[in-house]
């Protein structure tokens, strides 16, 4: 065995553990605590967070920040809405049968509490830099809130690194493969037209990276869920029996090898958070740089992020594949499975659907994960580094399209698994401060819709 076999090894044995069912549980449960403290907020919150996200406030533009709410959700959700989507998904099922598409589901639903957390205290403990922009996430959290800078540190280091991983090269060599696959075009290609265009919008800044993933995400994402709803409305006859698959295998793990329920529990949430990020400690570098008056008010626009992904954008992926029945050969996996399952119903279009559904995918991730590695690593370093580190990351969109990267993703998923724990410590030991200015802006929401109520009656 060589040296990178070795290497190899050790990584996948890394990845095993730090993913095992610790770290799973961890998520999880933060998720179901934040959830109850908070008073199921999420539930009695969600009609209102979609409105605050998608329609602009009167006076958000006074307030401090980078970028709209708006923004801020678009481009944490380029983070998020990436190959995970489509091949995670597809994975999740073949390894955990259909009923994992279920347990992505329950992740998700508690994960909105999670990710709602993150978003508040990256807001409240948010600083100016000397260029006047934002910057936030568990790095501050945890050094000005839990005054643990040590961990800080930690979750910076793994972050700046994953993001090079599983926000980089994964994603550029994803569409090098299925531009090769579909439409033969040379890796070397698409490789040096894929760092060009990151090159244009990361070394943009922030600005820059909000207003491309403001037009960009709605297209791209609408564009798949779209496809996904055609096949789902002109076979409607198989969507009850497919709902009916998930719900019961999720309960007896049929489909998998021996009925090992655990296994259809642990790919589910294990993939449903690979989905979302819910608990990484990601998406609230992005909703640092928001313009907002009140965190909680921005915590709520950041909810929504992982009911987009996960509930409505996953869900479609899970479905489709459940309906074409595939999932159980052992020949297909990832992406190879999405795409067969929109062919049975859509022919060529399926295919092509999935795979433009890939690069835009890919693409946005790429262009998130940008900005979250140079917030880690500006953090570490202070903002004479950011150049560089763009740069650099820029230059590894190359490498990834051409490279082969078994060794490159494993790295990334133990980078992942990593940044979460510093993060849910900080959660965990931080929720009081998210249950006081929940309440603080749950207050002010109240007035502000009676003041509402008031000025329609007046009217």
């Amino acid at each position: 065995m060589g040296e990178l076999g070795v290497i190899q090894n050790f990584l996948s044995s890394a990845s095993s553990f730090v993913w095992g069912p610790v770290l799973l549980i961890l998520l999880v449960g933060t998720g179901i605590y934040l959830t109850l403290r908070l008073g199921f907020l999420q539930f009695k919150t969600l009609p209102y967070a979609l409105k605050l996200a998608f329609k602009p406030g009167k006076t958000q533009k006074k307030e401090e920040g980078d970028i709209s709410h708006y923004q801020a959700l678009t481009t944490a959700l380029a983070a998020t809405i990436g190959t995970g989507n489509i091949a995670g998904v597809a994975t999740a099922v073949v390894l955990g049968g259909p009923g994992a598409v279920f347990w992505m589901w329950i992740t998700a639903i508690f994960g909105m509490a999670t990710k709602y957390a993150e978003a508040i205290l990256a807001v409240k403990y948010r600083v100016t830099g000397k260029d006047g922009k934002m910057s936030g996430g568990p790095m501050y959290y945890l050094e000005r809130g839990l005054k643990q800078k040590w961990l800080a540190v930690l979750f910076a280091i793994f972050g700046a690194f994953a993001a090079f991983g599983i926000g980089n090269m994964v994603q550029s060599n994803t569409v090098s493969d299925v531009m090769d696959s579909t439409f033969s075009v040379n890796p070397w290609i698409t490789g040096i037209l894929l760092t060009i265009f990151a090159a244009l919008v990361i070394l943009g800044g922030i600005k820059g990276i909000g207003k491309v993933t403001a037009f960009f995400v709605p297209i791209m994402a609408v564009f798949y869920v779209l496809g996904a709803l055609i096949i789902i409305f002109l076979n409607f006859d198989l969507v009850p029996e497919a709902f009916g698959i998930i719900f019961t295998d999720a309960f007896t793990g049929e489909a998998v090898g021996g009925g090992i329920l655990g296994t259809v529990i642990r790919f589910g949430v294990a993939r449903g958070v690979f989905s979302n990020e819910a608990g990484l400690g990601s998406a609230p570098i992005a909703a640092a740089a928001a313009r907002t008056d009140y965190p909680g008010r921005q915590a709520l626009v950041s909810m929504t992020q992982v009911f987009i992904d996960t509930i409505i954008v996953c869900t479609m992926t899970g479905l489709t594949i459940v309906m074409a029945g595939q999932y159980g050969n052992g020949e297909l996996d990832g992406a190879d499975l999405t795409t067969s399952a929109f062919q049975v119903f859509l022919g060529d279009l399926g295919m092509y659907i999935v795979t433009i559904g890939v690069i835009f995918f890919a693409f946005s991730t790429i262009v998130g994960w940008s900005y979250y590695g140079e917030k880690c690593f500006g953090y570490l370093t202070g903002d004479r580094g950011i150049p560089f580190y763009k740069a650099i990351f820029v230059l590894f969109v190359l490498v990834g399209a051409v490279a082969q990267l078994d060794t490159v993703w494993l790295f990334a998923d133990v980078m992942n698994g990593l940044m979460a724990f510093p993060n849910l410590i900080g959660l965990l030991l931080l929720s009081g401060v998210v249950a006081a200015e929940t309440n603080k802006f749950l207050k002010v929401a109240k007035q502000e819709k009676e003041e509402e109520k008031r000025a329609r009656y007046n009217s």
